[in-house]
């Protein structure tokens, strides 16, 4: 193991691009169906990998919203989200602010507090255990109505202390966020931040909407504002955050190959860079491995780490004093190195 390799896994960092229902392995799943006496179409774990071949990313979703149905009970919901934080520990994630996808759930009458009390109970845990502090953002599904939206909105309201954000995720094709700019009025208005999935498949028009629109806080994906001088200009100037997905990216074909990617570009440009791993368990890789995924296709250098991991710290939602306690820590790494 070379040095950087070695600092990509031991740097602390931030996760702030994962969904929470994109971390079910196949083990998980099937040992969730057994428990909930669900039939599922594969017949062991390897021939579900078999079938994450996508081509785009509503490939992805079809495959991604048939494993959720195996989540039927809080204790579904912490032990999922309990595997995740496990692994997070392991790649020494110390802050992570995961999505989830209620109207996944109550679209199959599971209530919206069995799914978040049981994300919620594995977070705190995490806190306690596995010294990992969190924020929780519930995503809205873009291919459903904005009256959809506003039905979970309200279901939200009464567990406004548990979540700090609203999201936007789902299939982008045809599915714009100025869709949603009133029920993010109203999240904002309950004293929610913002955040959207734009400028992955959808254009770089979808990025000014998401920030002009919604007043997105930090932009999930963003690789395609190298569409538009202005937009990267203005993302530089205010630093706002993209929430990169680098093997997502190669997985559902927004790139061809690593090579191909952005990533590196963006970064030299100056930008607020961060990375994520989106759905690591369909995507075949955790937080480490598309660092690592990054490295081997542009070599990064030892300040491209270290600024990824502190613009992972600065791009979250925690207060200034925690961020300050977590670049300490960046610092306190590198400086054994």
């Amino acid at each position: 193991m070379d040095h950087i390799e070695k600092l990509i896994r031991d740097i602390p960092k931030a996760e702030l691009h994962c969904h929470i229902e994109g971390t079910l392995e196949p083990e998980l799943m099937f040992e969730l169906a057994s428990r909930n006496k669900i039939k599922l179409p594969f017949a062991n774990p390897d021939e579900i990998r078999r079938a994450y071949a996508f081509t785009n990313l509503q490939s992805f979703l079809d495959i991604y919203y048939q494993g959720a149905d195996v989540l039927r009970t809080e204790q579904d919901f912490y032990d999922l989200t309990w595997a995740y934080l496990n692994r997070a520990r392991e790649d020494n994630i110390c802050h992570t602010e995961i999505f989830f996808d209620p109207q996944t759930h109550t679209q199959r009458n599971i209530s919206f507090a069995t799914a978040l009390n049981g994300i919620h109970h594995a977070l705190e845990d995490a806190r306690k255990k596995l010294n990992i502090s969190s924020h929780l953002i519930l995503c809205f599904l873009r291919h459903l109505s904005e009256e959809d939206a506003f039905t979970v909105f309200k279901q939200a309201l009464p567990f406004k202390e548990k979540i700090i954000a609203v999201g936007l995720d789902s299939g982008e094709a045809g599915n714009p966020p100025e869709k949603f700019k009133r029920v993010f009025d109203a999240a904002r208005s309950e004293g929610f931040l913002t955040v959207a999935h734009a400028g992955e498949e959808g254009p770089a028009n979808y990025i000014w909407q998401a920030l002009e629109l919604l007043e997105a806080s930090r932009i999930d994906h963003g690789v395609r504002c190298t569409e538009d001088e202005a937009l990267v200009t203005l993302l530089k100037e205010k630093q706002i955050p993209l929430t990169v997905c680098p093997l997502s990216n190669i997985k559902l074909c927004v790139f061809k190959t690593m090579h191909d990617h952005n990533i590196k570009k963006l970064l030299e440009k100056g930008l607020c860079i961060t990375i994520n791993s989106d759905d690591p368990a369909y995507f075949g890789g955790y937080i480490t491995e598309n660092y690592l995924a990054c490295h081997r296709a542009f070599k990064l250098t030892t300040d491209d780490i270290v600024q990824l991991a502190k613009n992972s710290i600065n791009a979250s939602f925690l207060d200034n004093e925690q961020k300050t306690t977590y670049l300490n820590r960046i610092n306190q790494v590198v400086n054994t190195l």
